[in-house]
């Protein structure tokens, strides 16, 4: 069975019963049909964590073409907990439709180890990323009336640092020219897109506790600089209340269930590549108020995506995680270890053994946050046992307990042996978490301890412009945030095709971008785009709907 098929071939429980069997009443879910509910603030509000409850996040090797499976193996391990008596709910993030019709498809997980419903969950679920997408081209909208009416706060044209968002790849936006057309549509200025899921609003989204939260960081927006350089926030121009208005429904997390009727909340969807990679904190702080096991996940490798977690969620947010799970396949590590990908379905165990370098680096990046990481080998059908023994036998060698995961074919009784491990490293109190930087160090500094302990870069470069901005910001009160490297997740260095776990590279720092609203700032390095390009077989063109309305090929 395909995984269309699988998810299809579901008994869905009716959401009220999921929500109940998670301590959720009835009355605080918001229903989007029978399946899909968001959990009203109110209840959310009126939570707190559980002192016994454990956090989990689930990482990963860098990526490759042959895929990883995180959020597969994220969803295997929640129900796999559940089946061992551990009261578990999954906290994922939710699809974009730039990669559901793009490169990667779908984003529900796979096999017996899904989200459901999967078509609504894929597309427009419950409008969160529309809403995010419209409140964002709100504040543009604003920001172009402001001027055209008087401009009272002074905002110089030429320093517009707010562009507008499309939840779609399409790089014919990336750079464009608005305005247009004469007097009446405004002053003719550059622009441009970025995709949703890079958006600011998206990351404050995610990270604020809050109604309250959420509209203390949009006011905190930086949209421009005057001619003396000094910043206009959103507030100056009174966008705040009508984009708070837009947001507060979308702020409530979703509740969906796994094929298992396990639930799950599916909410926020930025990229670890460019964003933050992280579902939202409103989600995590939910469940940890009612399971006694959270498992999350983070976007790409754990060089992008976990490295943002600890250093910008979990900061911001207080969360302490108990243990990390890191997923690996033959087939990637194949890959990381120079295979090509036509030979993937060859026994090469020499190939492995080389990417399991990777692997390595991942192991001890994950380590010094304090946080024990386990290695679950997510197996595939073609993969040999000598294959699978060499990464057993690397796993022994670093000392981490590896286990090999069969959740794609056999859900959760295929991950049973992975929930236990995880269960006793996460109980062990093994765990002392820390972040890899203080705040009080300097932004640059900053970066350069990410690029040289996580990357392994021997340097790091960037231009005179890019060091007096960071200084810049610093005498603005805001040297004491973290950064988001917006980075190429097929590599440790910023170029895609160094695959393995290189050292003594350089890193180029290109720009970098302020979020103040969402508290960090961000590196964009080498060529990384915050605008994604369709491929050249877009998976558009295999999405179709059939006559009995099913929607096929979304996968």
């Amino acid at each position: 069975m395909t995984d269309i098929d699988i998810s299809r071939s579901a008994t869905l429980r009716p959401v009220r019963e999921v929500g109940a069997a998670l301590g959720i009443p009835g009355e605080h879910l918001i229903s989007y049909g029978p399946w899909i509910a968001k959990v009203s603030a109110e209840f959310v509000d009126s939570l707190a964590a559980k002192p016994e409850s454990r956090l989990v996040l689930v990482t990963g090797v860098s990526p490759t073409a042959a895929g990883e499976g995180k959020t597969t193996t994220a969803i295997g391990l929640a129900d796999a907990l559940n089946r061992i008596g551990k009261r578990t709910a999954a906290c994922l993030r939710e699809p974009s439709l730039g990669p559901c019709f793009g490169m990667k498809g779908g984003a529900t997980g796979g096999g017996w180890s899904q989200v459901v419903p999967t078509k609504e969950i894929n597309l427009h679920f419950t409008g969160d990323l529309h809403a995010i997408t419209a409140a964002h081209n709100l504040l543009g909208a604003l920001i172009d009336n402001h001027v055209y009416w008087g401009n009272q706060a002074g905002i110089d044209l030429r320093r517009v640092a707010w562009k507008r968002v499309l939840d779609m790849n399409d790089r014919a936006l990336r750079e464009i020219v608005s305005s247009l057309g004469g007097v009446l549509n405004g002053f003719p200025r550059q622009a441009g897109f970025d995709i949703t899921a890079a958006s600011e609003l998206m990351a404050i989204l995610c990270l604020a506790r809050d109604v309250a939260d959420l509209q203390r960081r949009i006011r905190r927006i930086v949209v421009a600089y005057r001619r003396d350089r000094t910043p206009v926030f959103s507030r100056d121009i009174r966008a705040e209340g009508a984009m708070a208005a837009l947001l507060e429904q979308a702020l409530q997390p979703n509740l969906v269930q796994t094929l298992e009727n396990n639930p799950a909340l599916v909410h926020g969807g930025p990229f670890a590549n460019i964003a933050h990679g992280c579902s939202s904190v409103v989600a995590t702080r939910t469940a940890l108020g009612l399971a006694d096991y959270v498992v999350t996940e983070a976007g790409f490798g754990a060089d992008l995506g976990a490295e943002k977690f600890f250093d910008i969620k979990c900061r911001q947010a207080g969360l302490r995680p108990d243990a990390a799970v890191i997923v690996a396949t033959v087939r990637a590590l194949k890959l990381n270890g120079g295979a090509g990908k036509s030979d993937l379905a060859s026994e090469n165990v020499e190939a492995v053994r080389r990417g399991c370098a990777n692997l390595g680096r991942h192991v001890e990046n994950v380590k010094q946050f304090g946080v024990p990481p386990v290695v679950a080998v997510n197996h595939f059908a073609g993969d040999t046992e000598a294959e699978v023994a060499a990464i057993e036998a690397f796993g022994r060698s670093c000392g981490t307990d590896t286990v090999v995961s069969r959740h794609w074919a056999d859900g959760s009784a295929g991950a049973e042996a992975l929930a236990r491990q995880v269960a006793e490293t996460a109980g062990s109190g093994a765990a002392s978490f820390r972040t890899l930087y203080s705040d009080d160090l300097p932004l640059f500094a900053k970066i350069e301890v990410v690029a040289k302990r996580i990357y392994r870069a021997q340097r790091v470069e960037a231009s005179p412009a890019v060091r007096r901005q960071l200084e810049a910001w610093e005498n603005q009160g805001y040297g004491r945030l973290p950064v988001c490297m917006a980075k190429t997740q097929y590599s440790f260095s910023s170029d895609p095709a160094v695959v393995g776990a290189p050292t003594g590279h350089v890193l180029r720092v290109r720009e970098v971008r302020l979020s103040a609203g969402a508290g960090f700032v961000v590196a964009v390095c080498g060529s990384m785009l915050t605008m994604p390009g369709l491929p050249r077989r877009p998976a558009a063109e295999s999405v179709r709907l059939a006559g009995d309305g099913a929607v096929e090929g979304l996968f």
